[in-house]
């Protein structure tokens, strides 16, 4: 028995004491090492550990929840008695309550989520230091923001008053590289990166510090954009921000508390019926794999858009007690969200289709209202004429509205980006307004 798992004892021990309804808690402990090396010194180097305990109590419809990172008996009763007080006092919400019990995960299927990775202190400065050096080596990089890689282990147990106790483990490792590329008085910064579950599968070092600086240096000689009206071609990187917008707008919370630009939108048409948005945690080996949500309900395959059309709303299950409908399991959010590609070809062959547009390969800023959709960012990437890249742009915003975004829609290609929770393509938009300087 773990650590983990005797203390999960120890607060089932104490939560049976007190005078209680329900409860549900969740237990939470994660360690690993991050070291950034810039300019071929050592920035930082950390040993990291965590733990965390959450415990929810229920007296009939009134909850208390309290939390603590410490994981001593002492800790956890402390915990529990702050929780139960809050829950003696405060108001009754007819929609708290645990899941119901056929609904719970009580055979946690094996992902393949787990693959520990011995990286010590030098090692992952060799690593580091040998992605970055690959970067200034090429022409035109002045500077460097950093490389930085990281390898985390977590570990995590759920359970609850009736009888649950569902486990959790997994491993995330990264490499990232961040640089400045100069051209006489003009700088630009770009960044690549690699992610994986397994060590094994990363990038090599030195491609990534080579393909952060292959982008800075393509930024180069940038120019601005006349105010007009043309195409947008999202890259796959840029296309999961993008739908992410889609599924907050989707969520329970957003539908009970009516902020959601696609507010009571069942069965509407969002985008082209060619396009589907579906769910698919229970992928093995995959980045956004999940067996269980944060109420202990058994994840399972899913759409939230068919055929263009809203099949379900994104719900834990307080948000589908609040609209009197079924939990689709998803309390802490989707996970492993894949949007079906609809287009044979990715960014290249859609730059080509675009003929004449804008291609997005950065955002800044956080210009987007979920209640009305409207959407407006700052952007840099390339102007594209007869299908074909003429040159960099930068210092431009890019415009319109949520709602027609997304309904304008013409393509996602296949090019996605396995790096993400949300899996998806380049995406070709008909029409967007861009401001620019002129």
């Amino acid at each position: 028995m773990s650590s983990l798992e005797k203390t999960t004892q120890i607060a089932i021990e104490l939560l049976k004491k007190q005078k209680i309804t329900d409860y549900e808690v969740s237990l939470g402990k994660s360690s690993g090492v991050s070291t950034k090396v810039r300019l071929s010194e050592v920035e930082t180097l950390q040993y990291h550990l965590d733990t965390s305990f959450d415990v929810n109590v229920y007296i009939g419809k009134k909850k208390g929840h309290a939390s603590s990172g410490d994981l001593g008996k002492e800790s956890l009763i402390r915990a529990i008695e702050s929780a139960c007080l809050i829950a003696k006092y405060t108001q009754e919400d007819p929609f708290n309550g645990l899941a119901p019990k056929e609904r719970l995960a009580w055979q946690v299927p094996e992902l393949d989520l787990y693959h520990f990775w011995d990286l010590d202190a030098k090692k992952s400065i060799d690593i580091a230091t040998e992605c970055e050096e690959a970067a200034l080596q090429q022409p035109e990089i002045d500077n460097s923001d950093g490389a930085e890689i990281s390898s985390f282990e977590g570990e995590s147990i759920y359970t609850n008053s009736n009888g649950l106790v569902a486990r959790a483990k997994n491993t995330r490792h990264s490499l990232h590289c961040s640089l400045i590329a100069k051209r006489e008085r003009e700088m630009q910064t770009a960044y690549e990166y690699s992610v994986a579950l397994d060590a094994g599968e990363l990038s090599p070092a030195k491609q990534v510090g080579i393909e952060a600086a292959r982008l800075a240096q393509k930024k180069l000689g940038s120019q601005n954009l006349s105010p007009q009206k043309c195409p947008i071609l999202f890259t796959a990187r840029q296309s999961t921000g993008l739908f992410s917008q889609l599924l907050g707008a989707l969520s329970g919370s957003r539908q009970y508390k009516k902020t959601s630009f696609l507010l009571e939108s069942l069965g509407d048409k969002v985008l082209p019926e060619t396009i589907s948005v579906f769910e698919n945690p229970l992928q093995a080996k995959t980045i956004g794999a999940r067996s269980f949500d944060q109420d202990g309900v058994m994840k399972r395959r899913q759409f939230f858009v068919e055929d263009g059309r809203v099949s379900s709303y994104i719900m834990g299950q307080y948000s589908a007690n609040q609209l009197g409908l079924e939990s689709t399991a998803n309390a802490g959010g989707v996970s492993n969200c894949c949007i079906s590609s609809n287009y044979s070809g990715g960014f290249k062959e859609l730059t080509k289709d675009m003929d004449t547009g804008l291609i997005v390969t950065d955002l800044m800023g956080h210009g987007v209202n979920m209640t009305t959709g409207d959407y407006s960012r700052g952007a840099s990437g390339f102007w594209v004429e007869s299908g074909e890249i003429k040159y960099p742009v930068s210092g431009i915003t890019i415009a319109g509205n949520l709602k027609h975004m997304l309904a304008n829609v013409v393509h996602i290609g296949d090019d996605i980006d396995p790096r993400s929770n949300i899996k998806v393509g380049a995406t070709l938009i008909s029409e967007m307004t861009i401001a620019g300087e002129g």
